[in-house]
């Protein structure tokens, strides 16, 4: 099993910068006007990012690599708090000289049912624990 962990340091108001374990950072914002993703943008992107590595890949092993390739992920969220998602439509795009629709479709379906770990936590019961810890001016 495997744990990951992203920090997230508040910049100002709503704007944070997140940090994994080997250095990567990102910026999420929620301020207005932004300069960066909202967290929920970037729920659809790694959605997207995800299933998007698994289709490429999957499409390599049947020898029908994509020339062009293109992904949109479109949601829909809910009027209420927590406005949550109750609607996610992914559309792939993609051509190349040997690739087939079906395989395609067959790629995506594969992905979202069977590899991507961003998919399949949407769609499990996961287990969310919310901890409080004093601050640490180590941290």
């Amino acid at each position: 099993m495997t744990t990951k962990t992203i920090v997230l340091q508040q910049l100002c108001g709503h704007r944070f910068v997140g940090q994994n374990e080997t250095g990567d950072r990102i910026l999420v914002d929620g301020d207005q006007p932004a300069i960066g993703p909202k967290p929920t943008d970037l729920l659809l992107a790694a959605l997207g990012s995800c299933t998007a590595y698994d289709v490429i890949d999957i499409m390599a092993k049947k020898r029908q690599p994509l020339a062009r390739y293109r992904i949109e992920v479109t949601g829909t969220q809910a009027d209420t708090h927590p406005r949550r998602f109750t609607h996610i439509t992914v559309t792939h795009y993609g051509a190349g000289p040997a690739v087939t629709e079906s395989a395609l479709a067959r790629s995506a379906e594969l992905s979202h049912s069977r590899y991507c770990a961003v998919a399949a936590s949407l769609n499990a019961d996961i287990v969310v624990n919310t901890v409080v810890e004093p601050w640490k001016d180590d941290a």
